[in-house]
């Protein structure tokens, strides 16, 4: 191809438990959780240490300890991690306007064309990456190729503080090769889905007819075709706005009593605020979803008069919605929960900026 993009995807390692290790000397080493160990905390980032014992982000907090007794639990402090990511995007800034944030820890670059003028994505990957250990005392791990859905991949290759570069000519193999769960985009139901329809791996996915595709995925059949092939064309959006912020579950069995689903929403409640606190951001309407075990799907909404100022305020508006809806006769087997009409965290409800959870 005569115009390649080069995309970098740079992905800092263990963010928020990261920086907690690097500030406290009593730290390093050891299993920390970023988030509360309250009954019904949840874990907001894990350092590599914790994740060692099977310990993730958004999990409750009592099975994060049943996994590692010895955890340590920290509480967040979004106004430091706010400044470090500040101090980050100011880097990749020095390289291209075209940069695209994911949230606080993540970006993809175009440096198809960059203020330093340097021909290699790589070697400007290379760079980004010392000089965020430098000026940080933090690592972060970076992947490089000609499209975003290659570049995001590629960065979670050689975690932590690696690199990984996928050129065109690795493309369609390097897809091939990894399994259906691995692609970024590829949520667990619809994981489940593509297994159930034979489609394991990328080179099952490929093997796959795009009527095929759009019959069972939809608008998203194209893209899956796409993407088996290595094709992405989507551009890097310095200016991308989004207008929701959400997050949901995919439960391995079927929840049948209301308690069971109270409990249940309060770690999905944690990742959306999570998110909007360290963006700061907030929004005014809440949407719950709850998909059956027939496969029905409902929502709820509510709007308020002034935006979310408290996790707890979208856990009593997402509560409000969940309870009428019980008792009920079918399992419940997904929750999800968006906050929309997003806008400044202390500001007017008009979208100003999101983020993908």
């Amino acid at each position: 191809m005569t115009s390649q993009r080069k995309i970098i995807h740079v992905d800092m390692d263990a963010f928020y438990a990261s920086v907690e290790q690097r500030d406290n000397p009593q730290l390093r080493g050891r299993p920390v959780a970023v988030g509360s160990p309250r009954e019904r905390g949840v874990v907001a980032a894990a350092s590599y240490e914790a994740r060692a014992f099977g310990v993730r982000s958004a999990m409750p907090s009592v099975t994060a300890i049943r996994r590692c007794p010895e955890l340590v639990f920290v509480p967040p402090r979004f106004d430091v991690y706010r400044e470090v990511s500040r101090r980050i995007r100011a880097i990749f800034f020095d390289y291209t306007p075209l940069v695209e944030p994911l949230s606080l820890d993540e970006a993809y670059l175009d440096v198809t064309e960059n203020r330093r003028g340097l021909p290699s994505a790589t070697h400007i990957a290379e760079e980004i990456r010392a000089r965020i250990r430098e000026e940080t005392r933090l690592t972060a791990s970076a992947g490089v190729s000609y499209n975003k859905f290659l570049a995001k991949l590629a960065s979670d290759q050689n975690k932590p503080d690696g690199l990984f570069v996928v050129t065109p000519q690795m493309g369609a193999a390097f897809v091939a090769s990894l399994p259906i769960g691995k692609f970024h985009g590829v949520g667990p139901a619809t994981t489940k889905k593509m297994n159930a329809l034979g489609i394991e791996t990328g080179l099952d996915l490929r093997a796959k007819p795009l009527p095929f595709l759009q019959m069972h995925f939809g608008k998203s059949g194209s893209y899956y075709y796409g993407i088996a092939r290595g094709v992405d064309d989507r551009p890097v959006r310095p200016d991308r706005i989004r207008k929701s912020i959400g997050a949901e579950v995919t439960f391995a069995r079927d929840l049948l009593a209301r308690e069971e689903a109270v409990a249940a929403l309060a770690p999905i409640v944690t990742r959306v605020f999570t998110h909007c606190e360290g963006a700061r951001i907030s929004g005014r309407t809440v949407t719950l979803k709850i998909k059956y075990a027939d496969f029905q799907q409902i929502t709820r909404r509510s709007t308020g008069a002034a935006p979310i100022a408290s996790r707890g305020e979208l856990e009593a508006a997402a509560l409000a919605l969940l309870r009428p809806l019980f008792p009920s006769e079918k399992g419940v087997r997904l929750l999800g929960v968006t906050l929309s009409s997003l806008c400044p965290a202390g500001g007017s409800a008009d979208p100003q900026l999101s983020l993908a959870v």
